[in-house]
């Protein structure tokens, strides 16, 4: 808790952890990629109080970054997430973790007590669970199952920067970006080497969940601007033994899928927006020439089906009329893409906007003979 003591008697101050924020260009990294700095001064700029909130509901399939830190660089985290609470001069921090975490609550329970025991918690710390919901990661709908309601995203604006728990203005972070802070923040010339780790004129680094046909899967350090390529060789070890690459997701279910012809594209925000694919939250999934791309779009639909919230009619019924056309022998191109369109247009958040990403990029970037 180095960095948080020197924040604390001031030899750290606000402006100082703004200034390091703009050098480091660290953005949030639970999928949006907004940059951290902006929101914290769109947050401070709101008159108190104000609220921390911790987003560990990690429900994107593929994606497993978050747990790595909750495991294994428990209070890391924890000073990420005050550091965070006293630039803002947050009332409280709020943690809201994914149900299938049981170890992870147990050590933050745990963890918390001996942060105010040892004098280190100097606002109030909630820990609460999630029940098990893909929705609840989006950040409107976390924050009303933290206030208690269902689930439901809300309409935007206003955001929750002005409006957000219990009405007040609210920052909310993933738990991989406050992982970061206190490497950020840890000397005068960290944030400037944190920038310029990336590669391809990207900035920064972000742990990358590695996944699928490679043999070594698991949460690697990976600079961004790196491709999917080069992560499966230098991190993952390569493809597994008899397997050749055919595909990956490059962002979870979510993300879409694109061919292996693409894989020395730099894998970074708004890197692969014009191929109607994103990187997300860093979940990368390998797929070979030995498993059915077609069987794993459906299964990616059916995902969506089953967790969409029922709450608005074009994600309700989209999802379930896009799992319905996909089962057919013959897939119906163009229905499928006018589906894909009304719900993009109609649907209140990103659960409906991307539910369609794997269909659509299927049908974009892969030939005629691999689609039904």
């Amino acid at each position: 808790m180095r960095v948080l003591d020197a924040a604390r008697d001031d030899r750290l101050t606000r402006d100082a952890m703004l200034a390091a924020l703009d050098a480091s260009g660290l953005r949030g990294l639970g999928g949006a990629g907004f940059p951290a700095a902006r929101k914290w001064r769109a947050v401070f700029a709101q008159p108190g109080p104000r609220h921390l909130v911790v987003n560990a509901d990690e429900g994107e399939p593929g994606t497993f970054k978050d747990r790595w830190c909750l495991q294994h660089h428990l209070y890391r985290t924890l000073e990420g997430m005050l550091l965070a609470a006293h630039a803002i001069d947050a009332e409280a921090c709020w943690i809201y973790l994914r149900d299938e975490y049981p170890e992870a609550r147990h050590d933050l329970a745990t963890a918390i007590v001996t942060l105010r025991q040892a004098g280190m918690a100097l606002r109030p710390i909630h820990l609460r669970r999630g029940a098990g919901a893909y929705i609840c990661g989006e950040e409107t709908a976390l924050l009303e199952s933290l206030e208690g309601r269902r689930g439901y995203p809300r309409h935007k604006p206003p955001y929750p920067g002005e409006v957000g728990l219990f009405g007040r203005p609210t920052l909310i972070h993933n738990v991989e970006t406050l992982w970061w802070l206190p490497e950020i923040f840890g000397a005068p010339d960290a944030a400037a080497r944190f920038a310029a780790a990336g590669r391809r004129g990207q900035v920064g680094r972000r742990l990358v969940s590695l996944s699928g046909r490679v043999r070594n899967p698991g949460v690697h350090n990976a600079p961004a601007g790196i491709t999917a390529r080069e992560l499966i060789e230098e991190f993952g070890g390569g493809m597994q033994t008899g397997h050749r690459l055919a595909a990956y997701l490059p962002g979870g279910a979510s993300g879409g899928i694109l061919p292996a012809t693409m894989a020395d594209l730099p894998l970074a925000f708004g890197s692969l927006d014009h191929l109607g694919c994103f990187v997300g939250s860093g979940g990368v999934v390998v797929l070979s020439d030995q498993d059915d791309l077609v069987e794993a779009v459906r299964n990616l639909v059916r995902f969506f089906r089953d967790e969409s919230c029922g709450q608005c009619t074009p994600c309700r019924v989209g999802t379930q009329k896009a799992a319905g056309l996909l089962d057919a022998p013959h897939w119906d191109r163009a229905l499928l893409t006018e589906l894909a369109q009304a719900m993009a247009d109609g649907s209140i958040c990103g659960l409906g906007h991307a539910a369609m990403n794997p269909v659509l990029s299927l049908l974009r970037h892969f030939p005629a003979e691999v689609v039904p």
